[in-house]
């Protein structure tokens, strides 16, 4: 309940903060509508020049693209780390942090929740149900539990990653400039994998699993038999407490080591 109630305060406090300049919020929300917008076009143009990518038509890949959009949403909205090394560690504010109850990485992603990103969520869904009814699928209860679970275990794989890649910043003074980078190839998780070769499908599965975060586990939906593609999703889950909890230990120790601000 501690948390829940400090969640609440943090929310109310953004909504008064950005209800104060309210054409801020809506640039926000339109200029992230505009980037995923033209990721969804460059899809369509792709699909101008052939009439399957790796033997998935237009729909499937469009479907995947509109699952990718509602995980990543989510983490955009409740795991903003994008400014942490520079705010927190450059200027000293992780001082402030450490000195009250709640766990610090949870103030910390608190203190930057982004909730328009949400509105990415929102427009990734009704890509899938548009996707969804193109394709002629059934839909039944189930499939709104398994979409839950499956992007929640997304969720979790952008936990782990950024928040591994975020607590580099206690092991070093100096920012760095992976984020960026990693950010780049998670969009490589919403292309089907057998596009690439074995190299990168191993790396897209196993090392960063950016491949559970589009590709595969919107694949269960497709019932894409004939790949590995349908039976690789039910690990979304796993894969993704995994990686969290690799996260979080790493966040923890980083945390230990960790001294103050210097002069």
């Amino acid at each position: 309940m501690f948390y829940i109630t400090l969640f609440w305060e943090y929310l109310k406090n953004y909504a008064k903060t950005r209800l104060t300049y309210r054409a801020d919020f809506w640039i926000e929300v339109l200029s992230d509508l505009m980037f995923q917008g033209m990721n969804l076009i460059f899809i369509l143009i792709v699909f101008q020049h052939t009439e399957s990518l790796g033997g998935w038509s237009q729909a499937e890949v469009v479907f995947v693209y509109g699952y990718f959009m509602i995980p990543y949403g989510i983490f955009a909205c409740f795991f903003n780390l994008w400014g942490f090394s520079e705010r927190y560690i450059v200027k000293g504010e992780m001082d402030r942090i450490l000195t009250r109850p709640a766990h610090n990485l949870f103030q910390v992603l608190l203190e930057n929740m982004d909730p328009p990103s949400l509105i990415g969520s929102l427009a990734g869904a009704i890509i899938m149900a548009i996707s969804w009814t193109q394709l002629g699928m059934g839909f039944e209860l189930t499939d709104l539990l398994m979409l839950t679970l499956l992007v929640a275990g997304s969720v979790l794989i952008y936990m782990g990653v950024y928040t591994s890649l975020t607590a580099i910043a206690f092991y070093s003074d100096a920012p760095t400039g992976i984020l960026p980078l990693m950010y780049n190839i998670q969009n490589y998780g919403r292309y089907p994998v057998g596009i690439y070769n074995k190299a990168i499908r191993f790396v897209l599965t196993w090392v960063i699993p950016f491949a559970f975060v589009g590709v595969y586990p919107a694949s269960y939906f497709l019932e894409r038999v004939q790949g590995e593609e349908a039976s690789m999703a039910l690990l979304t889950p796993v894969v993704g407490f995994v990686f969290a909890a690799i996260g979080l230990m790493i966040w923890n120790h980083g945390v230990k080591r960790y001294r103050g601000a210097g002069s």
